[in-house]
């Protein structure tokens, strides 16, 4: 017998004999409270263990299990062995994962995630670890889809040549779809720029897109002076606002850089070389489409990132520079003339309201419409589809070049002009002339044009501004400058109408020049000194290599992108240095 079980022994045998003691004061006479308070039991313990020394003697004051006779609420074996099951064919899904799995699987009712987690435990599935407090972030999301895109460029794409290709990528801030993922041989801002261009074409332009400092997105550290890259170009033709991450914060865009996590997991770690960059590109894709319409998301309640994406309203035509291939023409060339025009073809809905097409594309309609004969339009960039001679559904396409043919050699025919587009391009004919006006900003920094208060800027107020309607933007000139771009909200049809309308005879302005930028040094006694000029920092930043912002009336003093201090220009010399890590004498 082992130690242990000695000890096991005597601990038993010492329980009895305590018990065995109180009882006996208790049948001496002893009240049973002054028992209790004695044996350090409750008056409750020591009435049973009296009934049942009275009944089974000594024996009856052994330790007895606690455990129920019956449990009507545990988990039933069949369900125990499905959650081990899952668990096993899935090492990556957690409790939460599992439960929303039972409950896809008809199990009822499903059980809690601690439940499962016990499950798990109890077979040695998981290990078992104690509760940590994890780091909080400050967590956000926009309110609606297509507000933000979220991009970034990922490596680890192997060749079976050796070479390692990257992968641009874009998610969609509110919904967690993706809206770009694109492998290219060299991530440069060309190639970046191309398939922000193709994902914008099929899904619509954001609001505002996020990324970090590379210079494929930002010429903010173009030495000597900052420039503008081919994408804020993009971004400022488009009406777009490009927001930049603090230097190494990548939590910042924790959403894209998580994606990424998933991919590397779940694909590229588990897949060889790929053959081609065709092949690595088709294998991402189909992983992605999964993700976006069959994989539930925890941060979504469970949802499909597809269930909450919604492109666009309008598709609005993409400004792209003549370095960017449009997305159209992009789409042409790589497929081929012959093969990239559509097709037209008659259809009928299936009694499940749906229109199944080549490459594993659906489409999706009310069971109400089942059984209805309906035209489709199709080409490599989109699906529509028309009933009764009205366009009933459009989706983005997914066909390839064989998807074509085959539909050709299915009796489709070539089609005519795309449906919904030949309004759309009747409007454009008559809207092609950029108009401008000339309004004066009120103090509250808006103006009004055509009945609608557009807001510009605060430090506009008072000031003389020339508005320029030019297709679906905005640009506000301000002194001979371009000062804004805003997304126009005037129809395009009641331009010519407005008052003091007329058409633009000269070219638009270029923007102001960004602001010339000096770094420096804070010494000791925490002032430095920029074009002969003493700027108080203060001491505590004494050590800091800060940025100072050379506006036209004011120095801002910058540390990590955060404003320390302001200083009034009084000092119109010319600037010496724009970098001295001296001890802040150098101009």
């Amino acid at each position: 017998m082992t130690k242990a079980t000695d000890d096991d022994f005597d601990d038993r045998a010492w329980r009895v004999e305590h018990r065995r003691r109180a009882v006996m004061e208790v049948r001496d006479g002893v009240p049973m409270a002054q028992v209790a308070r004695q044996f350090g039991a409750s008056r409750q313990s020591v009435h049973s263990w009296v009934k049942r020394y009275e009944l089974e003697g000594v024996e009856g004051l052994v330790e007895r299990s606690r455990r129920p006779k019956s449990s009507p609420t545990r988990l039933a074996a069949e369900v125990e062995a499905l959650v081990c099951e899952l668990r096993r064919s899935h090492p990556r899904w957690g409790p939460r994962r599992i439960v929303y799995e039972l409950g896809k699987r008809g199990v009822s009712p499903v059980p809690g995630r601690t439940t499962v987690y016990r499950v798990l435990t109890r077979n040695a599935l998981v290990e078992p670890q104690e509760q940590r407090h994890q780091r909080k972030y400050r967590r956000w999301q926009r309110d609606a889809p297509m507000q933000l895109w979220q991009l970034d460029i990922m490596g680890g794409v192997f060749l079976a040549d050796g070479r390692e290709c990257k992968l641009v990528t874009g998610i969609d801030d509110h919904s967690r779809f993706m809206v770009i993922t694109q492998v290219v041989v060299e991530p440069s801002g060309r190639a970046v720029c191309q398939a922000f261009t193709d994902a914008m074409g099929r899904y619509g332009v954001p609001s505002e897109v996020l990324t970090d400092n590379g210079k494929q997105f930002t010429g903010r550290f173009t030495k000597p002076f900052p420039a503008e890259v081919l994408f804020e170009k993009i971004c400022r033709e488009n009406g777009i606002t490009a927001r930049l991450t603090k230097p190494r914060s990548p939590t910042t865009t924790g959403k894209i850089e998580r994606w990424h996590q998933s991919l590397r997991r779940e694909l590229l770690d588990n897949c060889g070389p790929f053959d081609s960059l065709q092949a690595a590109q088709s294998a991402i894709e189909a992983w992605v489409y999964a993700y976006n319409h069959d994989r539930p998301h925890q941060s979504l309640d469970m949802a499909t990132p597809a269930t909450l994406f919604r492109p666009a309203q309008t598709l609005t035509t993409v400004v792209a520079p003549d370095t960017v291939v449009p997305p159209e023409t992009a789409r042409a060339s790589a497929a081929g003339e012959p093969d990239a025009a559509a097709v037209e073809f008659e259809m009928v809905i299936s009694p499940g309201g749906r229109l199944c097409l080549p490459g594993n594309q659906q489409v999706k309609f009310s069971q109400s419409l089942a059984g209805r004969p309906v035209t489709v339009w199709a080409d490599h960039r989109s699906i529509h589809v028309v009933l009764d001679g009205e366009l009933i559904r459009t989706r983005p396409s997914r066909l390839s070049t064989g998807d074509l043919t085959t539909l050709r050699l299915r009796s489709a025919r070539p089609a005519g002009p795309e449906p919904g587009t030949a309004a759309a391009s009747t409007r454009t004919a008559a809207s092609e002339s950029v108009i401008e006006l000339e309004r004066t900003v009120g103090r509250d920094g808006y103006v009004n044009v055509g009945g609608q208060r557009i807001l510009l800027a605060a430090h506009l107020a008072g000031q003389q501004v020339t508005l320029r309607l030019d297709g679906h933007l905005l640009h506000v000139v301000a002194a001979g400058k371009l000062a804004k771009t805003l997304p126009s909200p005037i129809p395009a049809e009641t331009r010519s109408s407005l008052q003091g309308a007329r058409v633009a005879s000269s070219p638009l302005p270029p923007p102001p020049a960004p602001p010339l930028r000096a770094v420096r040094k804070v010494p000791a006694d925490g002032i430095t000194m920029v074009a002969g000029q003493r700027l108080r920092v203060g001491r505590p930043h004494a050590g800091k290599t800060v940025t100072i912002v050379i506006e036209d009336t004011v120095f801002r003093v910058l540390h990590n992108d955060i404003e320390l201090s302001t200083h009034t220009r009084k000092s119109a010399k010319p600037i010496g240095k724009l970098r001295s890590h001296s001890n802040g004498v150098a101009t």
